[in-house]
C-alpha cells in the first residue's frame, strides 16, 4: 500500500517538528522492510532544508497540491530572509490587509461544518495515496476524505482556555474544529499517553469515537539529539554564545502556558534568600505577536529585578548546537502548564541532563522519579527546587541516573513496532471498510 505522510517540516514548529521528524526515522526502517510505500507531502518546496535533507536520505517528497506562482514566490522569500521572519512579516501584513480593506476578523470555522478540500483529496489520490498518516493535526485530514491516521497532542483548549494562544482571537474556535473533526473521522488516533488517551475519549467520546481507536504511541528523544551523535560538545557552545559558566536551560518558545516569568521571579527569590545568583540560558522562537509580547514581559521583568545578567536569550538555536545546551547544563526547567507528556523531558535524560519540570496529571505520570516535580503556580516552589539542583551534585546524578533508566525502558525498536502494529491495523480496518462497500454495490 502507497501511504502518504503530512509531516510539519517547520523546525519553528517546536515539538511537533520534532515529533514528525522521530515518525520519519521510524518509517524509514519500515521503509527499508518493504512492507508498504511512502511518500512524502510537503508545504515547503525541493529547496527548503529540511525537504532536501529528506531527498537525500532517499525520500520521495511532493508538494501538498501543484504549488501556485505566488507559493513558489512565498517559498523562494522565505528561504532568503529566514522563515522566522517570513512568519512575521506574512502576520503583520495580513492584519494591515484586513485594517486597509476594511475586512474585519476572519469568518472563524464551524465545528459541525466540515469545508472540504476535495482538489488537494484528488491530488493525494492521483499520487498514489490510499492512506494518509498525519504526524501532527492538519485540517486536510478530514477535509480530504481520505482515510487517516492522526496524532492529537493535547486538547489545552478544552483544558486550560484561559491562555490566550489557545482562545483568544478565534484560535479555541480553530482548535475545536480542528480537533474535533480530525477525532472524529480518523481511522486511528494517536496520544503520547494513558492520561492523553483520557483526555481524547472523556471530551470527544460523544462523537462515537470508540476506545480501540486511540492508540498510544509515546514519544521519543528528537533523533538528531544524543550524546553519541552531538556535532558541537558543551565546551564548544559555551565559547559559541558566551555562556555563564553554570546555568539552567529551558528550550521553549515564548508561549505564555510555558511560564518563563515565573523561573525569573524564582532567580531573585533565590538571590534574596541565599545570596546565590542562579543563571538560566532561554532559547525558542518569539515570532507572532502573543510569543512577541511574552518575550518583552519576561525580559521587562528581569530587567525590573535586577537581573538582567542572569537571564540569557539565545534566539532560535540550531537543531546541531542543541546537544551542547543540555549537556553543559545544570538541569532543565520546565515549569510548563501544558501536557500531558512533553519531549525536552526525554531530551534531557537521553543527554545526561537533570531535570525539573511541572507536578500536573499526565508530566508526572511521564516523568515518575526521574525529576523534582514542582507546582508551576508557586514561585517559591520552583525557587526552592532549582536552588536544590544548583547547590546538590548528588541529587543531580541520582535523576541521571533515573532518567536513563526510563528512558531505557522504551527504546527505538518498541515505538517502531508499535508504529508498525497501529499501521498494520488501520490497513485492515481501510480493507474490511473496502469489504463492506464492495458487499453492499453487490447487494444493490
Amino acid at each position: 500500500m502507497l501511504i502518504g505522510i503530512f509531516p510539519d517540516l517547520n523546525c519553528l514548529s517546536g515539538g511537533v517538528y520534532q515529533y514528525g521528524l522521530t515518525m520519519l526515522h521510524a518509517l524509514h526502517g519500515l521503509r527499508s522492510a518493504g512492507e508498504d510505500e511512502f511518500l512524502i507531502f510537503a508545504n515547503q518546496d525541493r529547496s527548503h532544508p529540511s525537504v532536501a535533507a529528506l531527498s537525500r536520505q532517499g525520500w520521495t517528497v511532493k508538494p501538498v497540491q501543484p504549488p501556485s506562482l505566488p507559493k513558489r514566490a512565498l517559498a523562494s522569500l522565505g528561504q532568503a530572509i529566514g522563515e522566522e521572519s517570513l512568519r512575521g512579516a506574512t502576520a503583520w501584513l495580513r492584519g494591515q490587509t484586513r485594517g486597509v480593506l476594511g475586512l474585519g476578523r476572519e469568518r472563524l470555522p464551524d465545528p459541525d461544518n466540515v469545508r472540504f478540500r476535495p482538489e488537494a483529496g484528488q491530488w493525494f489520490r492521483d499520487c498514489g495515496a490510499e492512506l494518509m498518516l498525519y504526524p501532527s493535526a492538519s485540517p486536510l485530514c478530514f477535509e480530504t476524505q481520505l482515510p487517516f491516521v492522526v496524532a492529537i497532542h493535547d486538547l489545552q483548549h478544552r483544558l486550560q482556555p484561559e491562555f490566550p494562544e489557545i482562545s483568544a482571537d478565534g484560535e479555541w474556535q480553530r482548535r475545536e474544529y480542528l480537533f474535533r473533526n480530525a477525532a472524529r473521522h480518523a481511522t486511528l488516533i494517536l496520544t503520547d499517553s494513558e492520561v492523553g488517551r483520557e483526555d481524547i475519549l472523556n471530551i470527544y467520546g460523544e462523537y462515537g469515537i470508540e476506545p480501540s481507536r486511540v492508540k498510544v504511541l509515546p514519544f521519543l528523544p528528537a533523533p538528531y539529539l544524543g550524546a553519541a551523535t552531538a556535532e558541537i560538545g558543551p565546551t564548544q557552545v559555551h565559547a559559541a554564545y558566551r555562556l555563564p559558566e553554570r546555568y539552567f536551560f529551558y528550550p521553549a518558545q515564548f508561549w505564555p502556558h510555558k511560564n518563563h516569568a515565573r523561573i525569573v521571579r524564582a532567580l531573585k527569590l533565590i538571590k534574596e534568600a541565599h545570596g546565590v545568583e542562579v543563571s538560566v540560558v532561554f532559547c525558542g522562537s518569539r515570532t507572532e505577536p502573543i510569543r512577541e509580547r511574552t518575550f518583552r514581559e519576561v525580559m521587562s521583568l528581569a530587567h525590573e529585578l535586577q537581573i538582567e545578567r542572569q537571564v540569557r536569550y539565545l534566539g532560535y538555536v540550531p537543531d546541531a548546537d542543541m546537544a551542547g545546551l543540555y549537556m553543559a547544563a545544570v538541569a532543565l526547567v520546565m515549569p510548563t502548564f501544558f501536557g500531558p507528556t512533553n519531549i525536552p523531558v526525554l531530551e534531557a535524560w537521553a543527554l545526561n541532563c537533570p531535570v525539573l519540570t511541572s507536578d500536573l496529571r499526565g508530566i508526572r505520570e511521564q516523568a515518575g522519579d526521574a525529576a523534582v516535580l514542582v507546582d508551576p503556580r508557586s514561585v517559591e516552589a520552583i525557587a526552592d527546587a532549582l536552588h536544590r539542583l544548583w547547590m546538590d551534585e548528588t541529587l543531580r546524578c541520582e535523576l541521571i541516573h533515573r532518567g536513563q533508566q526510563r528512558l531505557a525502558s522504551y527504546s527505538d525498536a518498541d515505538y517502531s513496532s508499535r508504529l508498525r502494529e497501529i499501521i498494520a491495523e488501520a490497513k485492515s480496518l481501510l480493507g474490511q471498510e473496502k469489504g463492506r462497500v464492495a458487499s453492499r454495490a453487490r447487494s444493490v
